[in-house]
């Protein structure tokens, strides 16, 4: 095993009265991949200042190797009195670090480096952050929310590149699948104490789950112990006294240890307050358009959506996105085209930059709207400290600005008043930016719940997977023209299906090229005599035959996938149908095609 590079060891560290550190360990070797994981407020983002010398622990030690290199990518990067991007990213590099990486790393996160670091969107400056870290390939990278505000194709390469990197890696990641990618081991920061488990984030839960077990029947194990000590205390023999003062004394030391068992924090309890039921028809968008500065965003594009659906947004940055869903909303005309929405809407919506939110605010406030101390949740009265116990805050956080709270507390507060308001259509604009992996859980059955309709935009692979029912994505990945096509499923089946697409395509034109090929060589046979050959002549008469049976089969598979239960019911077998459907279009035009060149050759031998 070799020798760790960096070291932490019986970490302490208290903010107030409640410690946030007790006595947490870490260690990083070479090449090791670690993901920090744990509630939102259980330090980990403290531990891993604390490793990368940004933070002081109030006791415990600190090693890292004389020789090794550290960079930090922080939530919030200081850009400081940098004129460009380029030289904020230079500005990191040590000596004898190769300049020409700060140009590689801009150009495949898609910045120029003439970007004026103060007039950067969040996404930009995640970017510009990102390629200041990696571009001197540092011994160790620690990395804090790196995919936030970062688009798929973007969070994709990242992981290529971070796998291709010999940096050790220290990540701290609310998105499930860019970290069972990465990491090879897992640190779980609960309570104060950091365990460790040499696996990827894959088994976390799993391995979680037993720790939590294994921990309550210890607990349960303790109280009985001191049950049985205390009887014997009450009603045993009198036994030599140095003896009974022995066993006074150890059962005062398990009272102790079992009255300060502090268990895992809760999980967030809530279920969202649904309004009245929306009409069946929520909203219909008919050849819809937009265009800035002779740019098209969206090119004419129809979509109907039906009370209970749930629909995924995703694309790069700048794709059109947020502008196709603001549309969809009636928030923003289209240049052409219509957007009807349905009756009786009740919308909810939860904003990607969380405008809603204002920094002087009191907690109390910003839920009751100002109205007294209590809110109406599901048709009961909830007193607010209350109500905010649900969602993992403290009584006393209820006179609390809001300006103090972290970005995962604040997504709390959002989702806490959203789900407090009657609604049936919820507008998801990149939730799960922040929050942690329980309220992750508890997000995603809310949603799978939710009777209402859903239209949420986000790069949470994981999260489209578990929750939406169709997506809609650009139909040019790569360099959207506008051009937006819903697929059936999640973000996984809408990567299958264009695989599928493309593969079939491959195939219909590899088809379509072979028949051609015989036809032209059977072209210069029958010149001189002035008629078909055997071989063309029966497939003239029989390929008329074919393809009205193609014809057939797909008005019956076409029958078929109009069940609109089909897919949620079943659907391995919808996305079977539509594969089967695919093939036999292509198919037909491959017969049509060679139909079309025989009856012409006829002619024109006939002729």
């Amino acid at each position: 095993m070799a020798p760790p590079i960096l070291k932490l060891d019986n970490i302490f560290l208290t903010f107030g009265v409640t410690p946030l550190l007790a006595g947490a360990s870490l260690q990083v070797e070479p090449g090791d991949r670690i993901c920090l994981v744990g509630r939102n407020g259980s330090g980990k983002s403290t531990l891993m200042k604390i490793a990368a010398g940004l933070v002081e622990a109030q006791s415990g030690e600190v090693f890292r190797h004389p020789s090794a290199t550290i960079r930090y990518l922080e939530q919030a990067p200081d850009f400081g009195s940098f004129t460009t991007v380029q030289a904020y990213c230079e500005a990191g590099l040590g000596p004898g670090d190769d300049p020409y990486r700060v140009t590689y790393l801009l150009q495949h996160l898609g910045l120029t480096g003439e970007e004026d670091p103060s007039r950067l969107s969040g996404g930009e400056a995640r970017r510009a952050a990102l390629a200041r870290v990696m571009a001197p390939k540092p011994d160790i990278l620690m990395l804090d929310e790196p995919t936030n505000h970062l688009d798929l194709p973007t969070i994709e390469w990242l992981e290529d590149e971070l796998s291709r990197s010999r940096s050790a890696l220290v990540l701290i990641s609310h998105d499930r699948r860019f970290l069972e990618k990465v990491s090879t081991a897992t640190v779980w920061l609960d309570r104060g104490i950091a365990r460790r488990l040499d696996r990827d984030f894959s088994h976390f839960e799993a391995w979680r789950d037993k720790v939590l077990e294994e921990e309550e029947q210890e607990q349960h194990k303790l109280g009985r112990a001191i049950e049985r000590e205390e009887h014997w205390m009450r009603y045993g023999v009198t036994a030599r006294r140095k003896r009974n003062m022995r066993r006074v004394g150890e059962l005062q030391d398990m009272r102790a240890k079992f009255r300060g068992h502090k268990g895992p924090q809760g999980s967030v309890q809530a279920t969202i307050t649904e309004g009245r039921e929306s009409g069946k028809l929520v909203i219909e968008a008919d050849k819809i358009t937009k265009a800035y500065e002779g740019r098209t965003i969206v090119a004419p594009f129809s979509l109907r959506v039906h009370r209970g659906d749930c629909i995924g947004l995703v694309g790069p940055n700048g794709a059109g996105k947020t502008t196709l869903l603001k549309m969809l909303t009636g928030q923003l005309e289209p240049d052409s085209g219509i957007v009807k929405l349905g009756t009786k809407l009740e919308i909810a919506t939860l904003d990607q930059k969380r405008e809603d939110l204002n920094p002087e605010e009191t907690l109390a406030h910003y839920l009751t709207d100002g109205r007294g101390e209590n809110l109406l949740v599901n048709g009961e009265q909830k007193h607010v400290s209350g109500y905010m116990k649900d969602f993992l805050f403290q009584p006393e956080q209820a006179r609390t600005p809001i300006r103090n709270l972290s970005g995962g507390e604040r997504a709390r507060l959002i989702l806490a008043r959203i789900m407090a308001r009657p609604s049936n259509l919820l507008i998801l604009d990149e939730p799960t930016n922040d929050l942690d992996i329980e309220t992750l859980d508890l997000l995603q059955e809310i949603v799978a719940g939710y009777s209402g309709t859903v239209i949420l935009v986000s790069h949470d692979r994981d999260f489209l997977d578990r929750t939406v029912t169709s997506t809609i994505a650009p139909a040019v990945p790569d360099a959207p023209d506008g051009r937006w096509i819903e697929y059936a499923g999640g973000y996984s089946d809408m990567l299958a299906q264009r695989k599928g697409a493309a593969d079939e395509r491959r195939k219909a034109e590899k088809a379509a090229e072979k028949p051609k090929a015989e036809t032209a060589n059977a072209v210069e046979t029958p010149k001189g005599k002035g008629k078909l050959s055997y071989k063309q002549k029966f497939a003239l008469d029989n390929l008329p035959k074919e393809m009205e049976k193609l014809q057939a089969d797909m008005a019956a598979r076409e029958a078929k996938m109009a069940d609109p239960n089909l897919f949620t019911k079943d659907p391995a077998g919808f996305n079977r149908l539509a594969g089967e459907l695919e093939k036999l279009r292509d198919k037909l035009a491959a017969m049509e095609e060679e139909w079309l060149e025989l009856e012409m050759l006829r002619e024109e031998l006939e002729g």
